[in-house]
């Protein structure tokens, strides 16, 4: 975003342990002013006056009057009042990891205070099931820690000059299932394997070896050219569109080597072009193999 850009309004929601605190966190400490639990009703009456700053407000389903409905009607009359589109953030997380988050803390879940949190957790994700298709912005929090997280919201929400939209690009494993928040997924798994090469099974596709072998592929250079040309069709009509975040992802059969290897290629490719880049690979993050934080590029 240009440093002249107006005043923007966040509003962020997400299943109860998906990170929302920690992002309403981030969000501060990046000059927003920041409100959490807001009665919805309140919100026109807090709005009715402009965006004098940079503001995000916190909801979730023990905000008062919090409904999806609600919050629709809420989007709808922030348009009016303030003559610009809030931007809705939502974050979302695997129910076992929603779990495994209530267990290690042992908090009662809100939707569920007499029973246990894997009952609670199932209520409040079909609820806030209704709001996915209008996020302009999904973050999917399943592998990321606090810092991490921090650190994505961070790149989204920065302002600086270039395109105005943060692409986020990622490699995953058919295996360990698609990557919740993508907004297009491309199969890789029709390449050249470097699995079966002894030498090249232990490295990644990070490394210059197994991206050489994946491109002696002759569907390799086609395949690319073809998903850089589409991006580069596509992103501007996004960011047209108002989204701020667009997440692209590549899998194979284990996410270690051609998922990975195109992930780098196309990110490179994007960050000549112009566009904020990110990277992570979901699977080599999970076997300490990469970084945890987003490559900046």
């Amino acid at each position: 975003m240009h440093p002249d850009a107006p005043n923007r309004l966040v509003l962020l929601t997400g299943p109860s342990g998906a990170g929302r605190s920690t992002a309403l966190n981030a969000l501060e400490d990046m000059g927003f002013e920041t409100i959490d639990n807001l009665p919805l009703a309140l919100a026109p009456t807090l709005l009715d006056g402009g965006l004098s700053r940079d503001m995000a407000l916190g909801i979730d389903v023990r905000t008062r009057d919090f409904s999806p409905a609600a919050l629709t009607t809420l989007l709808a009359n922030i348009a009016q009042l303030t003559g610009q589109n809030a931007e809705l953030v939502v974050l979302e997380a695997e129910a076992g990891v929603l779990a495994n988050r209530y267990n290690e803390t042992r908090r009662r879940h809100p939707m569920a205070p007499d029973g246990t949190p894997e009952a609670g957790i199932a209520i409040e994700l079909e609820m806030l099931g209704a709001l996915r298709d209008q996020a302009t912005v999904l973050i999917d929090t399943s592998a990321l820690s606090p810092h991490d997280l921090r650190a994505e919201i961070q790149r989204i929400f920065a302002r600086s000059g270039g395109h105005d939209l943060a692409v986020s690009v990622q490699s995953f494993s058919y295996k360990r299932g698609l990557p919740l928040a993508a907004d297009v997924v491309f199969d890789c798994r029709f390449l050249k394997n470097p699995h079966w090469q002894p030498d090249l099974r232990p490295l990644t596709g990070q490394d210059s070896r197994v991206a050489d072998h994946i491109a002696t592929d002759p569907r390799f250079a086609v395949f690319r050219d073809k998903v850089f040309d589409l991006l580069t069709f596509q992103l501007p009509a996004a960011r047209d569109e108002g989204k701020a975040h667009f997440s692209v992802a590549f899998g194979c059969s284990g996410g270690k080597h051609r998922s990975v290897a195109l992930a780098e290629s196309i990110a490179r490719g994007l960050a000549t072009a112009g566009w904020g880049v990110s990277i992570r690979h979901r699977e080599l993050e999970r076997r300490a193999l990469a970084p945890l934080d987003p490559v900046q590029r």
